[in-house]
């Protein structure tokens, strides 16, 4: 598949550094035709879930996880890589089973996370974490339905077996690969011979990563469903790299707010990280190396998607957004 360009551009925007992102645009807003998918995709997860043969108890609490406060950025990202790389006049419907797949699980990893026996969390988004709202006995169920449900989505709502097999693939190396970074960061078990910089890299590319890879790949997918694209442009190939970047990318900001922004702030405990003896980037490399690793995964992510011309340009914003976000 040849790179799309708009007609007057021909090609993306130059990027300002990191550093130079604070004065250039409000810190936690993004523009408008980026985030302007967000109602189709919430009422897609809405309707969704309200589908599910459940006890209503039940679909009340994947409704508060899923569907409560967020960025969304999983499901954006799903869209917005369909849109990257999918054939002119694609309609990006065909990703919402993706979408909702993926943030259906990325809530469950949130309402198990934040249960007492991982990190204990109080509160989530500024509002009490689900198992304070309801109960740890509610919290334990409803992320186990949302992670099957998950795949209830794709199985029954993508039409296509190839499509679904690949899908659900996908979808199931992200969450194993989200549970192994969980594995390494609160039980250790990590190779013995690697340095602290390789250990917060291994936890990160997993716990973070791997999620937001198969959030981006599931939508490149389903834009790609029988139109592979020309050898001398490999989209999927692209969007991969893209992911990568920013999936690493997202974690080491995370590191960052945690020493530098306040719990109000944040909407959750600050500080949680270090109080637990974690691995942190700041931790180990101070906050000024951070911030320069948060701009070389900034560019290599702009580098990934510039073959893509013009149609990547929202992935590019949602990677300056992830960069200088403040919660």
């Amino acid at each position: 598949m040849a790179p799309r360009t708009s007609a007057t551009s021909g090609s993306a925007p130059a990027r300002p550094a990191v550093s130079t992102l604070h004065n250039a645009i409000h810190l936690d807003a993004l523009p408008e035709h980026v985030i302007a998918p967000l109602p189709r995709i919430e009422a897609y997860l809405k309707e969704a879930i309200a589908s599910l043969p459940l006890p209503p108890a039940l679909i009340a609490a994947m409704d508060y996880s899923a569907l409560g406060p967020g960025k969304r950025a999983r499901p954006l990202l799903a869209w917005h890589s369909f849109n990257a790389v999918c054939p002119p006049g694609s309609d990006p419907a065909g990703c919402l089973p993706a979408a909702a797949a993926v943030e259906l699980v990325h809530a469950f990893s949130l309402v198990h996370d934040d249960l007492p026996g991982l990190d204990n969390d109080d509160t989530r988004r500024g509002r009490p974490t689900l198992h304070k709202h309801t109960s740890e006995a509610m919290a334990i169920l409803a992320g186990d339905a949302l992670l099957t449900s998950a795949f209830q989505v794709l199985a029954e709502r993508v039409p296509s077996l190839t499509l679904q097999s690949r899908l659900m693939r996908e979808l199931a190396v992200g969450t194993n690969g989200m549970i192994a970074g969980q594995v390494y960061d609160t039980l250790g078990g990590m190779p013995s011979d690697l340095d602290p910089i390789r250990k917060l890299e291994l936890i990160h590319r997993h716990k973070t990563g791997m999620l937001i890879r198969a959030a981006c790949r599931m939508g490149a997918l389903s834009a790609l469903e029988g139109h592979p694209g020309a050898s001398r442009l490999d989209p999927l190939s692209c969007i991969t790299l893209y992911a990568e970047a920013i999936g690493l990318m997202f974690q080491v900001v995370d590191d960052l707010l945690d020493v530098t922004q306040t719990s109000a702030h944040l909407g959750k405990k600050s500080n949680k990280d270090a109080d637990a003896g974690k691995l942190t980037y700041p931790g180990v490399m101070g906050v000024e190396q951070t911030r320069a690793e948060v701009h070389r995964l900034y560019q290599l992510s702009l580098d990934a998607v510039e073959p893509l011309g013009e149609p990547a340009e929202p992935l590019r914003q949602l990677s300056t957004y992830m960069a200088v976000r403040t919660k």
